[in-house]
């Protein structure tokens, strides 16, 4: 293994990854995270962390968390995925990736094993990020599932607090097609005696939290149930209210068990999130003239609530960068979509990106008009030469496609 770029190519090809391959990837157990983790010396159990799960917003909240953390003098590990632009935003202390040459050391000096034992790309970063955290003495790390909860590779931690933000339809092929089954795998995350904040009451799955928690003897606060004074934040998408809320919930759950936090740390670590932790494509302005707002949501629950806000602010014309994966259910999604819009069809560079071509003859059932293109890049820079100073230009769909834009 020589450089960072061969390392991550390495790490990326040793197994289908659901990120860029989809069903195939998906693991039905924990046996290899155990067996990895015991072959660290078990960092999990070397720092204290936070486990964020949830169908949407669990990112972002797990950023918050971070940047108030960080702002209240804790060295704070976080884990998130996916990454836009480079691996190692995965891995973070205090805002700061993973340093290349950890990434290569910690694949050097474990090759043998991961090859042997056919880790997962998934697996190996969830080694590699606790096996950070436990090295570099973290006083907490907040550590954000990939999929589902129950068999996601993060769980093996035992945390001070767990999160589930909310439940929706997603990736329904691994986690079940209705919401009390979907929010039977987010509660896995759930352990004996471990407080849990949800971050959304939902009369479907409401009944799965309550019951697990009472099986597990874990204290439940619903963040709805409880009442903050306005904190605002440098995050500015409408969902981030929401998502405000079951911060400061967990916060408060935090001080009642003796972590300092004051609230002048939570003022400033909500108002510069992306300062403190680099969180990236959630409603990012890119430009203002004209506007290039771009946005990772890309199920129905998210999209609905971005293209409300979209829909408040004033413009002239409204051009849609658009590229999706393979596996989203577009009849859920495309009726969404405003249909004044003109949309510049695109595919993400990925194995799952979904041709720009079966996009475009989907949206025309939905009354969307628009032209295909090559790539993302294409499709902006055409979206970019057709916009006037007073249009708006809002890019999304996937993370890929913000992730090339940005």
């Amino acid at each position: 293994m020589k450089t960072y770029h061969e390392t991550v190519e390495w790490m990326f090809q040793q197994l289908p990854m659901y990120q860029r391959v989809g069903k195939q990837a998906f693991k039905k157990d924990l046996s290899n995270t155990l067996k990895l983790a015991e072959h660290l010396g078990n960092p999990e159990n070397k720092f204290k962390s936070i486990h964020v799960a949830g169908t949407n917003g669990k990112g972002s909240v797990s950023h918050m968390i971070a940047s108030v953390l960080q702002s209240a003098g804790y060295k704070t590990g976080l884990y998130t995925s996916p990454h836009l632009k480079d691996f190692r935003e995965r891995i973070r202390i205090n805002g700061k990736v993973i340093p290349q040459e950890n990434v290569i050391a910690f694949i050097e000096e474990n090759q043998t094993f991961l090859g042997y034992n056919h880790l997962s790309f998934f697996e190996m970063t969830v080694g590699m990020a606790f096996d950070h955290f436990a090295k570099e003495k973290v006083d907490i790390a907040i550590i954000e599932t990939g999929m589902g909860g129950r068999l996601d590779s993060t769980n093996i931690i035992i945390p001070e607090l767990s999160v589930i933000t909310n439940i929706g339809l997603d990736h329904t092929a691994f986690l079940g097609d209705n919401l009390t089954a979907i929010a039977g795998e987010k509660a896995g995350i759930i352990k004996k005696e471990i407080p849990l904040v949800i971050g959304e009451r939902h009369k479907e799955t409401k009944d799965v939290f309550i019951q697990t928690a009472k099986e597990k003897d874990s204290r439940i606060e619903f963040a709805e149930d409880h009442n903050f004074e306005k904190y605002n934040t440098d995050l500015k998408g409408d969902y981030q209210k929401k998502n405000i809320r079951t911060v400061l919930t967990s916060l408060q759950l935090l001080r009642d068990q003796g972590w300092e936090i004051s609230k002048e740390s939570i003022v400033n670590g909500l108002n510069n999130v992306k300062l403190h932790t680099g969180l990236q494509g959630r409603w990012d302005v890119i430009r203002e003239k004209p506007k290039v707002i771009c946005d990772t949501a890309h199920n129905a629950e998210g999209l609905k609530i971005v293209l409300k806000q979209l829909q408040k602010l004033k413009f002239e014309n409204l051009h849609i960068v658009l590229g999706v994966v393979n596996d989203k259910d577009l009849s859920k999604v495309l009726p969404l979509f405003p249909k004044t819009a003109k949309y510049y069809f695109s595919k993400p560079n990925v194995p799952r990106g979904l041709d720009a071509a079966i996009l475009q003859s989907e949206a025309v059932k939905f009354d969307l008009d628009g032209r295909a293109y090559e790539s993302v890049h294409d499709a902006f820079l055409a979206a970019e030469e057709e916009a006037l100073d007073e249009d708006l230009i809002f890019i999304g769909g996937s993370n890929f496609t913000v992730a090339e834009v940005l």
